[in-house]
Parts: C-alpha cells; sequence; structure tokens
C-alpha cells in the first residue's frame, strides 16, 4: 500500500510518498512528477519513512534524479537510498 500526495507552493510543487514504492505504483509516481515537471516549476519529491522498495522503485529514484528532481527522504534507509541515487553521490 502507497499513498501519494501533491501541494502546490509558491517556489515548488511538493510530491510525496508514504508506505511502500513498489513496481505497481511507480509509474503513478513517475507520472505525477512528470506531469508537475511540465509546469516549469520545480519538482521536490519526499519520500517519507518507506517501507519498502523493489528494484522497480529504486530505478524510478534514479531517473528522477537524473531528470532533476529534488529528492527528499525521510528515514535511515530512504535516505541512504536518496544519497545513493543522487548524481554526486552524496547528500542532496
Amino acid at each position: 500500500m502507497f499513498r501519494v500526495s501533491k501541494v502546490e507552493q509558491p517556489s515548488c510543487t511538493m510530491i510525496t510518498v508514504d508506505g511502500q514504492l513498489l513496481s505497481d505504483c511507480v509509474e503513478v509516481v513517475e507520472s505525477c512528477c512528470d506531469q508537475e515537471a511540465a509546469t516549469g516549476k520545480p519538482v521536490h519529491l519526499l519520500l517519507r519513512d518507506l517501507t519498502s522498495i523493489d528494484e522497480a522503485g529504486r530505478s524510478l529514484i534514479r531517473r528522477l534524479a537524473t531528470k532533476g528532481v529534488h529528492l527528499i527522504a525521510r528515514g535511515v534507509y530512504t535516505t541512504y537510498l536518496v544519497e545513493a541515487s543522487s548524481p554526486t553521490g552524496k547528500k542532496p
């Protein structure tokens, strides 16, 4: 189970994912991020205390980082994944 929410802020759009980031929800999250990025406003993706993630979810994180989506993590393992996925290999 997962939940995706979106908050429009003056300077960016914040998309939050809670729960699981598995192959069956990757398309929803990526589509949401792509739609918001098309508006020209910066997109921030908050991965908040993910309970599980599979290879499709890890690939999504890498793709979104490459596309310029700002990744924010909450939780030890999620923070590690975001740091490992950033282009510089450092905490964004």
